[in-house]
């Protein structure tokens, strides 16, 4: 999202800040950005990269992958940092990108952006401590939008999404936890990226001073969007609907035992209908998605392919933008 975020930016004309803790691959960004390294963790290292800065687009994390230790204290401890430096520096306005983990497994659907936040381990919690940190400050006068995106997926995106392409490249059988007949929405990224941008460019601060629910507004059912997907670009992959206990039971296991990259927001959601509704964003900046769930994974697939041997060629880790060792979700490939 950093990614599409800095070259959508760049293209506005805008003067663009990178903060991050990673090296910045040469030639990804053009000589006018400023590529600054360092960790939301440090508040001297946040002190230089916020000075002069307008608008402040937060969207580090630590991954649920991570210990639980270092997801608190990069999501909230990092969350807090970045509030009080913005502070300090009279920033006009923070961007803090959240999570819909936030309402862990709703009862009723679509969901609202005041119905009650349930975390759902350790990222889920510390989404919900962020916000609460974000609502603290706009009473001390910061501007603060709170984004909830879906799950989003999009071109220069791997992860969870690097498995499913891998399988389908390969007509593998996919399987799907339960029947697959629950509505599950997602978000093309740079549906995501406008959505940001909806609210930095919006005049009235008030009224983007608030949080909003962002995501897909056409989608169907996990196995009709998969099913379109696989015909629109050619894959034999066929929907392997599974019990849901059982495999829910060896996921949690496999997650234990460090044998799966699946955690348990991936998997303990998997069954239920997932979905949000955006009209208060729609209706306050105007915003709305170009992309339904069938369309933004073809795209995402489309460029997955087209870049299939550099992403091989590159070690798994555990950030968005590298394939995810498989570990046991291997094995059974080789069987479906």
């Amino acid at each position: 999202m950093g990614l599409h975020l800095a070259h959508f930016f760049i293209k506005k004309g805008w003067h663009v800040k990178l903060f991050d803790i990673a090296p910045y691959p040469k030639g990804e960004y053009p000589d006018s950005v400023e590529c600054l390294t360092g960790d939301v963790r440090s508040k001297k290292s946040l002190l230089k990269a916020i000075k002069g800065v307008n608008i402040v687009i937060h969207a580090a994390a630590a991954l649920p992958l991570k210990s639980g230790s270092e997801i608190m204290a990069t999501n909230v401890l990092g969350t807090r940092n970045v509030l009080e430096v913005s502070q300090m520096n009279r920033v006009k306005q923070v961007v803090y990108i959240s999570s819909t983990a936030v309402y862990g497994v709703p009862e009723k659907h679509p969901v609202y952006e005041v119905d009650p936040m349930v975390g759902v381990g350790p990222y889920g919690e510390s989404k919900i401590a962020a916000e609460k940190l974000c609502q603290d400050f706009r009473k001390k006068g910061l501007i603060v939008t709170v984004i909830r995106p879906k799950t989003f997926v999009g071109t220069h995106r791997l992860g969870v999404f690097e498995i499913l392409f891998d399988w389908i490249k390969d007509n593998k059988r996919i399987p799907v936890v339960g029947s697959g007949k629950n509505r599950y929405q997602l978000l093309e990224v740079s549906d995501l990226v406008f959505a940001i941008y909806s609210c930095v460019s919006h005049k009235n601060k008030k009224e983007v001073n608030t949080v909003f629910n962002v995501g897909a507004s056409e989608f169907k059912t996990v196995k009709a969007d998969l099913l379109a997907m696989f015909k629109k670009v050619g894959s034999k992959s066929r929907i392997l609907p599974t019990p849901v206990f059982p495999i829910k039971t060896a996921l949690m296991i496999f997650e234990y035992l460090k044998l799966s990259p699946l955690y348990k927001w991936v998997y303990a959601t998997a069954d239920k209908d997932s979905f949000v509704s955006i009209e208060k964003i729609r209706k306050i900046t105007h915003w709305k998605p170009k992309y339904s769930n069938t369309e933004s994974l073809v795209k995402a697939y489309r460029w997955y392919e087209t870049h299939y041997d550099e992403i091989k060629s590159r070690p798994a880790g555990t950030t968005h933008t590298v394939g995810w060792k498989q570990g046991i979700l291997g094995l059974f490939k080789r069987f479906l």
